[in-house]
């Protein structure tokens, strides 16, 4: 409500025309799920079914030997090409370097990222999944691949979450053209502190450098699952400020968002954990947020931005017609599971009774 040239109206204005921008994105969208999902992770899947007819895009399994396939036959100039644009774009370390003891590891994730993009490109597809359990075919986990799939706007989802990959899809369109990054993220360890209450965000290999602080810096190192030889990954550490995570989950009988607001922060060097990563304490406090997370039944997935605000999601929300559930500075835990309990009422009786 306001005049025009109210700066706060304009801001609201874009604010849903970013949402708006998003829900037309994911009308026939199609995510590409490369294999299966995950082995006994039930949260990382749900009903595909459901989820077009409420959403608009489709999710669809395509087999990982046929992504096998596309990555033998890149050739070697696209793999010249990339490498050339790693070395420009990245502190890449000595070993991975041309002439250096691991430079093939790299030029095998150059292979990954070029077969990847092609195959998502030929298929029109605006978001994917993987899972390390189902790679068959493939020398190394595809993290450098993902990385960069991402920073060009792809969504992305580990272990099979095609929830979390269109999600992700979304707040990239959202996010488009504003300072601050957006990634796949999930809830990787917590520092108890007393007082000091943080969340350590992190994957194995799969965090957007769009959220980088810094320039990223390209390393090889062992990861101890998925029997495969050494990924190569980019290694950063997140920009600091105010961020949202987001996660969008399946019930059953109804989709609900889930928004956190956080604030990165600083952090100790982290010598044993070379993955990007990102350090945040939680609105409105850490003890708080995580059962309101826990009661709202929030996944360990999610989307994390720093340029998406909790009201494009509001707005996004009320476009696709679900529920959300927000974390923030106001939140007090009684209200927020009355809140949860109203809205179980509210969502059985708008849906009407069926034949």
């Amino acid at each position: 409500m306001g005049h025009w040239s109210d700066g706060e109206v304009q801001s609201r204005l874009g604010a849903w025309a970013r949402a708006a921008w998003a829900w037309f994105d994911w009308q026939g969208a199609a995510i590409c799920r490369f294999g299966d999902n995950m082995r006994f992770v039930g949260v990382t899947d749900g009903d595909k079914v459901s989820a077009e007819m409420k959403f608009g895009f489709s999710v669809n399994t395509y087999a990982v030997g046929d992504l096998a396939g596309r990555i033998q036959a890149v050739s070697e100039n696209q793999i010249a090409d990339l490498i050339r644009t790693y070395l420009a774009e990245f502190e890449v370390a000595p070993e991975l370097q041309p002439g250096g003891e691991r430079h093939d590891s790299l030029r095998e994730g150059a292979r990954i990222e070029a077969g990847m993009r092609a195959f998502l490109e030929e298929g029109s597809f605006k978001g994917f999944t993987d899972t390390f359990e189902d790679l068959r075919g493939l020398k190394q986990l595809p993290g450098l691949a993902t990385q960069r799939l991402m920073a060009d706007g792809y969504g992305f989802g580990g272990e099979g979450d095609w929830k979390t990959a269109a999600l992700v899809r979304a707040m990239k369109v959202m996010a488009h053209g504003l300072p601050g990054g957006t990634s796949f993220m999930e809830d990787y360890t917590y520092h108890l502190e007393p007082g000091k209450h943080q969340v350590l965000g992190s994957h194995m290999l799969e965090i957007c450098p769009s959220i980088a602080a810094h320039r990223p810096r390209l390393e090889v190192h062992p990861l101890g699952i998925g029997g495969k030889e050494d990924p190569v990954r980019l290694v950063f550490d997140a920009e600091l400020g105010a961020a949202i995570n987001v996660s969008l989950i399946d019930l059953g009988s109804r989709f609900r968002l889930i928004v956190n607001e956080v604030t990165s922060v600083t952090h100790p060097d982290l010598p044993h954990l070379p993955v990007a990563r990102a350090v945040w304490e939680c609105q409105p406090d850490f003890k708080t947020a995580c059962a309101a997370w826990i009661y709202a039944g929030g996944a360990h997935h999610t989307g994390y931005s720093g340029a998406v605000t909790t009201e494009m999601i509001e707005d996004f929300a009320a476009m696709a017609g679900v529920e959300l559930a927000i974390i923030d500075s106001n939140t007090e835990l009684r209200d927020f599971r009355q809140g949860l309990r109203l809205n179980d009422l509210y969502y059985v009786l708008a849906q009407g009774l069926r034949a």
